[in-house]
């Protein structure tokens, strides 16, 4: 449980950063400039700066939330008695979700007041505003519009509400490491609030953070929603059992077995829990949104939101699909949360805060969610071997691995893995799918250079104990390479020059081979040329237009546009779709389409190719040796 920063005003900064950090806090941070105070038992050592939140949301069918930011005897901490001004900011990202969001964007009918009376405010900057008063007690008043319903955003309207502290609250730089308190106030006919936040006794719906990386840490879901409960042991303390909550919104019917769920939460999180042998946590809280599209999760220290389809107990396919994203996301307390790059913590809430490595945050999680569900027994070895295969087939066939590294696609995430265009399958590689093939091949080069004494597991173990617990921060670039060496017990030269910081297509043999399995393309040969683009029905024309060339294919190379409409083949007029009006054609018959491109009629010769995709699978090898079979049994769980 987090320390109580509230039972003595008087505690000066120096006591608080000698507090012990409990299990689910972060690296202890230096204390802000302007923040020492005197000593605790001095007569005339000033009270601490105190934040207060309030939170409420009267009228939730118009998806405002209102909040009230309360500063108390924080002029000389923020300098306003010198400057005569208090400037607050909102953060432009959310942790996890690599994108500026301009989420003040959404902040509306900003007022303050000082010792109760209005005073003079204005907005400064996109993310910024300015309450002129330099007086020990200050209020700030405003709305925020909540209608994205998405882990990385907050949502409102009559059936809940939910947010994410980025989008919400708004903070002062010399303020962020302070201990703050949240007020909620839910909407008449709400009875519940889930979030990893710590109560405070005694006051309903009052909650407290010894800072503000926590606060936007610790996601609030409010309303009338189901919850469920768990517990897990620790691996680290076999007395220790860690309740686990569930909170789960569904806007429509919801079938599942709880007593099911809750058992099969409980086996992927002692599976994950295994990987480092530690758990961190007092507790932790899932946040399920169950909707009729879409999907997804964004992690938290002690917490995570997944969002997911209301048929996702409906079928086992479906399960399955969903206990990936729990193993995920739920790994991801380890992995990025307390094992992590520098760039990622103590965080820079107005700018992009940029690394290499985000194929190992979060790559390698998406490595670990296969892993973790084989250990538990989800997947059997044979399944396990296909999603493998599969996850390299799909890279491989991407034109863009050959342009971009796993390396600058991690970097470039701010501008281009959630901007994509109808160019990026050509120029980018997902730092998601190629990072889960090289968290694979990492482990085996790890499994083989130790004789199978070590796996990817003890690399984790070894970043959690050296970097999260003993030196309290994340590791470099370099210290991560050094690290996978000396737990592979060998150079890992092939694997960072090529599989991270290269491009193309890497030696599977050289890491599938020492376990006895070998990769092979089972794709059959098309008898039909490869024409390498893709189209759909315009609703505004009905007719059938390009939405994306492959690079280097027929139809690149013979001129064809994304946003072509195709009105001829062969002088037939196209009243079908596309790939089936040039079904039968061989490679290197030529077809002629005629396009209208911007209002101009064009005809385009097209000489068909081969098709050049792939189709890969893991097979065992029939004559493996001892050592091989004996590496595979490691591999795989395989008692």
């Amino acid at each position: 449980m987090y320390w109580s920063f509230r039972m003595n005003r008087r505690l000066s900064v120096l006591f608080l950063l000698c507090i012990c950090i409990t299990l689910c806090t972060g690296p202890v941070q230096a204390a802000p400039s302007g923040r020492a105070h005197l000593p605790a038992d001095d007569p005339a050592a000033p009270a601490p700066a105190r934040i207060t939140y309030a939170l409420s949301m009267p009228q939730p069918q118009t998806h405002y939330f209102e909040v009230e930011m309360r500063l108390q005897n924080a002029a000389a901490a923020t300098n306003a008695r010198k400057n005569g001004y208090v400037d607050l900011k909102m953060p432009v990202w959310t942790p996890g979700s690599y994108l500026i969001r301009e989420y003040a964007k959404n902040v509306e009918g900003f007022t303050a007041a000082a010792n109760g009376q209005p005073v003079r405010s204005e907005k400064i900057r996109k993310n910024a505003w300015r309450v002129y008063s330099n007086a020990d007690d200050i209020t700030v008043r405003y709305r925020v519009y909540a209608y994205e319903f998405s882990v990385r955003n907050s949502f409102l309207d009559d059936t809940h509400g939910y947010l994410n502290g980025a989008t919400m609250f708004l903070y002062h730089d010399a303020l962020k490491n302070g201990p703050l308190t949240l007020q909620i106030t839910p909407y008449k006919d709400w009875k519940k609030v889930s979030t990893a936040l710590k109560p405070v006794a005694n006051a309903p719906f009052t909650y407290e953070a010894p800072d503000f990386d926590i606060l936007v840490d610790s996601p609030i879901e409010i309303g009338n929603h189901q919850t469920l409960t768990f517990t897990t042991a620790n691996p680290a303390n076999a007395g220790q059992a860690i309740p686990h909550t569930v909170a789960m919104y569904s806007n429509g019917p919801l079938e599942y077995s709880p007593n099911r769920l809750t058992a099969d939460y409980k086996r992927v999180c002692e599976a994950a829990a295994s990987v480092v042998g530690e758990h961190p946590c007092t507790d932790y809280t899932f946040i399920v949104h169950h909707t009729n599209q879409g999907g997804g999760g964004l992690e938290h220290l002690n917490s995570t939101t997944l969002q997911t389809n209301r048929v996702a107990y409906a079928s086992e396919a479906n399960y399955k699909g969903f206990l990936t994203l729990v193993a995920h996301e739920y790994f991801h307390l380890w992995n990025v949360k307390r094992i992590r790059p520098v760039a990622l913590g103590p965080f820079n809430y107005e700018n992009e805060n940029y690394t290499h490595m985000l194929w190992l945050s979060e790559g390698c999680t998406s490595f670990y969610e296969d892993y973790i569900l084989r250990r538990a027994g989800f997947h059997t070895p044979e399944e396990y071997l296909r999603i493998v295969a599969n996850d390299i087939t799909g890279i491989e066939n991407q034109p863009g691995n050959n342009v971009q590294s796993v390396a600058e696609s991690s970097w470039d995430a701010w501008i281009k893995y959630y901007r994509p265009n109808e160019n990026s399958a050509n120029s980018t590689v997902s730092y998601y799918s190629k990072g889960s093939v090289l968290g694979t091949l990492l482990n085996l080069a790890i499994l083989s250079g130790s004789n199978g004494e070590r796996n990817m597991d003890d690399l984790m173990r070894l970043l959690y104990n050296e970097y999260y617990k003993k030196q309290k921060r994340g590791f470099t670039d370099d210290e991560f390479r050094r690290a996978a060496e000396q737990v592979a017990g060998t150079p890992l030269t092939d694997f960072f020059d090529k599989g991270v910081n290269g491009t193309g297509p890497l030696d599977y043999a050289r890491y599938f081979e020492p376990v006895g399995v070998r990769l092979v393309n089972v794709a059959a040969k098309q008898q039909d040329g490869f024409l390498g683009a893709s189209a759909g029905m315009n609703p505004s024309t009905g007719r059938q237009t390009i939405t994306a060339v492959r690079r280097g294919s027929a139809a690149d190379l013979g001129g064809l546009n994304v946003g072509d409409e195709v009105l001829a083949v062969d002088s037939v007029r196209l009243t079908d779709e596309l790939p089936k009006a040039i079904a039968g054609r061989k490679a290197g018959d030529t077809v002629q389409l005629i396009v209208n491109r911007g209002g101009q009629v064009r005809p385009l010769l097209i000489k068909l190719i081969e098709n050049p995709l792939l189709a890969y699978r893991l097979e065992v090898l029939p004559n493996a040796s001892d050592k091989q079979k004996a590496l595979y049994a490691k591999w795989l769980f395989v008692k």
